[in-house]
């Protein structure tokens, strides 16, 4: 098995550097680390569609995207001297180990979460950084930077002991919200609403929940729903215009209570 992955990786490397020759695809020799980023970015997108989708055989196909677009920035890489695939290699190899050190040492890690603390405070020695929060990407989604932060702050001790201490700040936060969004200017309750938003957050990461997977697949269900409210709707030979609150809102609670009863 080994040696039919390392051949069709093999394979994979040669097919890039083909299209990328003189006398190969103009698209692919146009590429630059640069341009790539967007396609990159859709494919890993895609990545996670599928996951929540749990369709495993289109995970198959973009996890093979997901490889050609790593092969084909490390070759640019090393056409332009910067490093080469083996140099990646090697270097995650290394890490891998050095920031396991309950594996390949002699640290101890009982849980996940000590694991985890363990990579944290290897990874902050090597890169020498000022903040235990430095290294969270700022261009990241705001709500997985968000659990990120905190849960770097977790591993260094900053956080709460108990849930209960997180749904007090939850409450207080929304308090405040509430008071700004009565006495305030616009830009206190954009504060007020970060701070709420935060706070939710931490409790989804106090959980154990990712906070972006959990309001993508909202998302979801609100797009779904709506959809199922529309058909319901051309079904009365209405348009959404053509109707009140009400009726949508009826239409809403019974597609939710079919859901609610088909999952029991």
């Amino acid at each position: 098995m080994t040696d039919r992955v390392n051949n069709k990786f093999e394979e994979l490397i040669s097919i890039v550097k083909r299209l990328k020759a003189p006398d190969g695809c103009p698209w692919d020799r146009d590429q630059t680390n640069a341009s790539l980023l967007p396609f990159f970015l859709e494919e890993v997108y895609e990545v996670i569609e599928s996951v929540d989708n749990e369709n495993w055989s289109e995970l198959k196909e973009e996890l093979g995207d997901i490889l050609l677009h790593v092969i084909f920035q490390a070759v640019l890489a090393e056409e332009n001297g910067h490093f080469s695939l083996e140099d990646s290699l090697v270097n995650i190899n290394e890490k891998l180990v050095r920031r396991h050190p309950h594996v390949f040492g002699d640290a101890k890690a009982d849980e996940a979460f000590h694991a985890k603390q363990n990579w944290e405070t290897e990874k902050h020695k090597e890169k020498n950084r000022q903040s235990r929060l430095d290294g969270v990407p700022k261009t990241l989604p705001a709500l997985i930077r968000a659990q990120r932060l905190q849960q770097k702050a977790s591993y260094a001790g900053f956080d709460w002991d108990e849930v209960e201490q997180v749904w007090d700040k939850i409450h207080e936060e929304i308090l405040e919200l509430k008071e700004a969004q009565s006495e305030s200017t616009k830009e206190h309750i954009t504060e007020e609403i970060g701070d709420v938003l935060f706070s939710v957050v931490n409790l989804a990461r106090f959980l154990d929940i990712p906070a972006e997977d959990a309001l993508r697949k909202t998302n979801q269900k609100f797009t779904d729903r709506f959809s199922q409210v529309e058909d319901e709707l051309k079904k009365r030979g209405k348009t959404v215009e053509e109707s009140n609150l009400t009726e949508m809102d009826e239409i809403w609670n019974s597609v939710k209570n079919i859901k609610n009863n088909e999952g029991k």
